[in-house]
C-alpha cells in the first residue's frame, strides 16, 4: 500500500511540474489598405514639390540642395506602399508604413508652402 501511495504521489508531483502551455499571441486585426485616392494625392503632392523646387533651382541657387533632397521623397512613398502591400507585412508594419507615407506627404506640402521664402514662384 505504501508503494502504491508513493507511486501515486510521484505521478501527481510529475504532473505538477509540467510546463504550462503558452497561449498563442492574440491576432492583430488586419489593417485596411490606403485608398487609391489617398495614394494618388500622396504621389501628386510630392511630385509637385519636386517639380516646383527643381524648376526653382535652375534660377535660384539656394534651392539646389532642396531639389536634390526632394528627389528621394517620391521613391520613399513608393517603397513604403510596396512594403505595406506585401502579404508578408504584419499589421504593425503596415500601420507604420502608412504613417510614414503620411508623414512624407506632410513634409512635401510644408516644403511647397516654404518655396516663396526661397524666392520661388
Amino acid at each position: 500500500m505504501t508503494r502504491l501511495a508513493l507511486l501515486v504521489a510521484m505521478v501527481l508531483a510529475g504532473g505538477a511540474c509540467k510546463k504550462a502551455q503558452k497561449a498563442p499571441p492574440p491576432q492583430e486585426p488586419p489593417v485596411a489598405p490606403m485608398s487609391a485616392d489617398e495614394i494618388k494625392r500622396s504621389e501628386d503632392a510630392c511630385k509637385s514639390y519636386v517639380d516646383r523646387v527643381c524648376a526653382c533651382a535652375t534660377t535660384i541657387p539656394a534651392a539646389t540642395k532642396s531639389c536634390q533632397e526632394a528627389r528621394a521623397l517620391p521613391e520613399a512613398i513608393r517603397i513604403s506602399l510596396e512594403v505595406a502591400a506585401s502579404p508578408d507585412s504584419k499589421p504593425d508594419i503596415v500601420r507604420t508604413t502608412h504613417a510614414g507615407v503620411r508623414k512624407t506627404v506632410k513634409e512635401c506640402i510644408e516644403q511647397i508652402a516654404k518655396l516663396p521664402a526661397l524666392g520661388c514662384p
